[in-house]
Order: structure tokens, then C-alpha cells, then sequence
């Protein structure tokens, strides 16, 4: 591996802004709060997409989606471990090799982990409306997974269910009032399997985008105690096509 670096146009950048500086005086009014950021703020999700996934006419995943990801690599270990602890989310289908294998990665980095289970299991497509889910959630894989887990002793200290199935969806959607039953059934299940109350997974959803409706009904339904983390999706950049992103990020507000 090596690194290819030009400094001529940084240093022309450089001297431009410095050509063109102003003084100003900054005045910060520290009197309230806005707003506090949990010390656990910053999390990592590993995803999926194998080296020839491109977009936007650039293909830059590379070795970086879990099913390739070199658990061995020096420099990812130690940035992990420098979190102390980072949350990482995983979900999707695995072999149980490549579980046992991320799970020795995980307890070597001392990594906190939520896993996003197939909320979509044992339902179907609906046929009048596109993009819908219906019928009921099975929970028999993601019992056979915990129960696998739970035997090998690997700590999982969260389940998310399912991924962007909340209001309109990505690609696909679920009714509010039958992720709020489905969730139920998880949350019993999770009680099932982890005999100890101290040792219990939180069990975390919908994680999708918000819709004020979808959320309250979803909520209702299950009620309290079920759900111990509400979880959603922004993006406040759009997509990476953007011709305004550059502005976006320069010049938030």
C-alpha cells in the first residue's frame, strides 16, 4: 500500500486565502445550552457493497464492505480501539463463519454492537400496493441466530428491526400498527432467550426516516417497555450527486 500526495495546489490555495484574509472580531455568547452531544455520539455501520458497486461514476468501496474487510488490518484495529468504545452496527445474511469471525474482531476492539435483523422475514409483497409488506413477521431465523450467539457467549448489546421500512420506505415499507405488534414479538423473544434482565440486548427500531404519523402510530401500538431506543434516519446532505453538496458543507446554515 502507498500514498500518493500533491501539495503545489493546497499551497497556491493557501496563499490565495491568505491573500484575501480579513480580520474580524468573533463574538460567542456562551449564557445557554442549544444543544448536548452524548460522549457515545459517533458510531460506524459496515455495509454491504462489494468493490464493483459504483455510483455517481465512482467505485470507492473497495475491500471495505463486511463480507471482505480485513479484520486483521492494523490501522483499522487501533482506530477502533481508540474510540473505547465505538458502536458498530452490523445486520443482513451471514454465515456463521463469518459471524464467529467478526464476533473475535468485535471482542478484540472492545466494540459495542448493534445488529440489524431481516424484519421482512416470513412476510410477503403486496400485490395492490408497491413496496409494501404485509402479514406477519417470523421470528424463527432470528431466534435460531440468537440462540447461536448466545451459545458461542458473543455479546451483542443491541437488535435494531429491520432497516428503512418506516413511513414511505426504502424500497420497502411496513404498516405502522404491524411493526408495532412485530416489535412486541421481538421484545418477547429477546426476554425468551436472555434469561438475565442485566444481560438482556435493548432492542432498538425502526431505523428509517421519520415520519411524524408512522412514528406515533408505530409507538402506540407497542406501547411501553417494548421499545428501548427510537432510531431514525437522516441525511442532511441529500445524495452524493448533488451539484449543491460542496455548498452544503461548507456553509450549513
Amino acid at each position: 500500500m502507498y500514498f500518493k500526495f500533491t501539495f503545489c495546489p493546497i499551497i497556491l490555495l493557501l496563499w490565495a486565502s491568505l491573500s484575501f484574509a480579513q480580520n474580524v472580531n468573533v463574538v460567542i455568547h456562551g449564557a445557554a445550552s442549544i444543544a448536548k452531544t452524548d460522549d457515545n455520539f459517533v458510531c460506524v455501520t459496515l455495509d454491504w457493497w462489494p468493490a464493483e458497486k459504483c455510483d455517481y461514476n465512482q467505485c470507492p468501496w473497495g475491500k471495505a464492505g463486511i463480507l471482505n474487510l480485513d479484520l486483521r488490518y492494523g490501522a483499522l484495529i487501533n482506530a477502533i480501539k481508540a474510540f473505547n468504545p465505538l458502536r458498530i452496527k452490523v445486520g443482513g445474511c451471514l454465515s456463521m463463519e463469518r459471524w464467529d469471525q467478526l464476533n473475535r474482531f468485535f471482542n478484540h476492539t472492545g466494540v459495542k454492537l448493534t445488529f440489524g435483523l431481516n424484519a421482512l422475514f416470513g412476510r410477503n409483497e403486496s400485490q395492490t400496493e408497491k413496496g409494501l409488506w404485509i402479514g406477519d413477521w417470523q421470528p424463527q431465523n432470528t431466534k435460531d441466530f440468537m440462540q447461536y450467539t448466545i451459545s458461542k457467549g458473543y455479546k451483542v448489546d443491541s437488535y435494531e428491526f429491520g432497516n428503512q421500512l418506516s413511513g414511505s420506505g426504502m424500497g420497502a415499507k411496513v404498516d405502522a400498527k404491524q411493526y408495532g405488534k412485530d416489535v412486541i414479538v421481538l421484545k418477547n423473544l429477546v426476554k425468551e432467550l436472555y434469561a438475565h434482565p442485566e444481560t438482556q440486548p435493548k432492542v432498538l427500531g425502526p431505523g428509517g426516516f421519520y415520519e411524524e404519523k408512522w412514528f406515533n402510530t408505530f409507538l402506540e401500538v407497542s406501547g411501553q417497555g417494548i421499545v428501548d431506543g427510537l432510531t431514525h434516519h437522516i441525511y442532511n446532505l441529500g445524495p452524493g450527486d448533488d451539484p449543491n453538496m460542496m455548498n452544503k458543507i461548507l456553509d450549513p446554515l
